[in-house]
């Protein structure tokens, strides 16, 4: 009989004959393995059995089969954190399809963009976004009829017309319930040909700023469960209840918490939003024993009365989606006693490359050292190593790391299967990284990524608007908060940020919308005319030290 830690069970290898190659087969092995043990809980009360859970993925992906999607195609889930997202995404992974999970809080525009880019073929909404799918949809239509608007045409010769499954809302007509969607008697589904077969698209923005999907196979996914599960001590074991208030739409959630679940056959609680008291009371309501989460978490939580007794339960806190200063681990651990620790991770790499739980010792600023069977290098801008301690741009090499960005593969690993990230670093003598920038210029906001270039594009539709830089400045509770400096000479400065917080709330989701807008005659430029960030990043760091107004 295995231990719930052990790290690969019994019957779940993910080499050689019989080995598990995709999420879906993991759930069909915990239904006859564990039928009765509960797998699913939402925050609201409903609850699913692993047998229970694993009928419903079959009744969706026989639907998915009898509405018209085979293999290969691509369903939009515009969810919140749910079951039905853990049915739909699981029964689209059955039905081998793909799965493309994007933010419910998604503008029209930017679900239209996704639409068309993905050649999504149907998207499965539920209440609280079905309004912003429903405009996404008739935007595209129009754009696919030949109405300007904007959508890039590139992108509208992958597009095809998505029908729309709507869960818990009024239909429209030519639309589906979700309820609908599910066969009444689920049929068979052949095994997993290949692990290499497209499994998700998550959209990121990869090296070239621009948001652009990630091609993440079965292999990637289940891959990077393996080697989450063989660190040691365990980040979740089968006794564990984890808490799953990151959203399922984002890597961090979708794998490393719902995939991480499912591995061990830990319960699930599902919750759609995180709130500083509420998700205390359901994780001392439901016993929950380890606490996945985002840094700006820690702000929250900072200063509450008794957060150490409410926090009873805790066995674990896992800190992901971007760098925690070590001043919070210190300050978190010390008022509260549960072991903290963090990880470095990307879409491209589903997601998990470090952990604190794999260094031999901790060490102030560390973000771990690498998972086992994850490699990691350092190069330098000649693409040599660099000396020791010296940074260098990371590059990864592993079963997770993803095929390419949508659609063509452009930009994956390399002949020998190493993955350039963008990101600098350095590692100590006993392999533990350290993160020094980003060749990237993304924004991190409450752990998601904002990529300046996107921000500055629809700042730069308003009228008397020359143009945009967008940055990052410190911000205590999300990490990052969004500035755009502006360039409108002449203008009314008053005038010309309404008219900016105007455009940018109807074409970009709220975390992405500058939270300052800085209106100016001139931006600093280099002698060959580029915008100097390094100088506007400055300022802003003087401003957050008190040194400016």
């Amino acid at each position: 009989m295995a231990r719930p830690d052990d790290p690969v069970q019994p019957g779940t290898p993910t080499e050689g004959p019989g080995a598990v190659t995709d999420l879906a087969q993991l759930l069909a092995l915990a239904a006859r393995e564990s039928p009765d043990k509960l797998a699913v809980v939402e925050a609201g009360g409903r609850s699913s059995t692993w047998a229970e859970l694993d009928t419903e993925v079959s009744r969706g992906a026989t639907g998915l089969g009898a509405a018209g999607i085979v293999a290969g195609h691509r369903v939009m889930l515009v969810c919140g954190n749910r079951t039905e997202f853990v049915s739909t995404y699981l029964g689209v992974l059955r039905a081998q399809a793909v799965a493309v999970p994007v933010n419910p809080r998604s503008t029209p525009g930017e679900l239209a963009r996704m639409l068309a880019d993905s050649g999504a073929r149907m998207v499965v909404a539920d209440v609280d976004a079905v309004r912003s799918v429903r405009e996404a949809v008739a935007e595209l239509d129009a754009a696919m009829t030949g109405e300007p608007g904007g959508i890039d045409p590139e992108l509208l010769t992958r597009a095809v017309r998505a029908r729309v499954v709507v869960i818990g809302a009024t239909l429209l007509p030519g639309e589906r319930s979700y309820d609908h969607l599910r066969a009444d008697t689920p049929r068979p589904v052949p095994p997993l040909p290949d692990p290499e077969k497209l499994a998700a698209l998550l959209y990121t923005s990869g090296t070239s700023g621009r948001p652009r999907a990630a091609m993440l196979t079965h292999r990637a996914l289940v891959g990077n469960l393996a080697q989450v599960a063989a660190v040691r001590p365990p980040m979740i074991h089968g006794d564990d209840v984890v808490l799953a208030v990151l959203p399922l739409f984002h890597v961090y959630g979708l794998n490393a918490v719902l995939g991480g679940a499912l591995w061990h056959r830990a319960k699930l609680v599902l919750v759609d939003r995180f709130d500083p008291q509420g998700t205390l009371d359901l994780i001392e309501d439901e016993a929950v024993s380890v606490v996945p989460v985002a840094p700006p978490v820690f702000a929250a939580w900072r200063g509450l009365e008794g957060l150490a007794e409410r926090l009873g339960p805790v066995r674990l806190v896992l800190s992901g989606s971007a760098p925690l200063a070590a001043e919070t681990v210190e300050e978190f651990t010390a008022a509260t006693q549960v072991p903290l620790h963090q990880g470095y991770g990307l879409t491209e790499a589903a997601p998990v490359v470090t952990s604190t739980l794999c260094s031999s010792t901790r060490q102030a600023g560390s973000v771990g050292a690498a998972l086992p069977g994850v490699e990691l290098r350092l190069v330098d801008d000649d693409g040599r190593a660099p000396d020791q301690g010296d940074p260098g741009e990371i590059q990864v090499h592993g079963r997770n790391l993803f095929s390419g960005y949508w659609p063509d593969g452009a930009d994956g690993p390399d002949a020998d299967g190493w993955w350039s990230t963008g990101d600098v670093g350095f590692l100590d003598a006993e392999g533990d990284l350290f993160l020094v920038d980003r060749l990237k210029e993304l924004v991190i906001v409450s752990g998601f990524n904002v990529y300046p270039v996107e921000v500055e594009a629809v700042v730069g539709e308003v009228l008397g608007v020359l143009e945009a830089a967008v940055i990052g400045a410190p911000d205590a509770q999300s990490g990052e908060a969004v500035v755009a400096y502006v360039r409108a000479p002449g203008q009314d400065p008053a005038a010309i940020e309404t008219a900016v917080r105007e455009h940018c709330a109807t074409r970009l989701a709220r975390f992405k919308q500058p939270t300052r807008i800085e209106v100016v005659d001139e931006l600093p430029l280099t002698v060959t005319g580029k915008v100097q960030k390094g100088r506007l990043r400055g300022i802003e760091r003087r401003r957050a030290s008190g040194l400016l107004p």
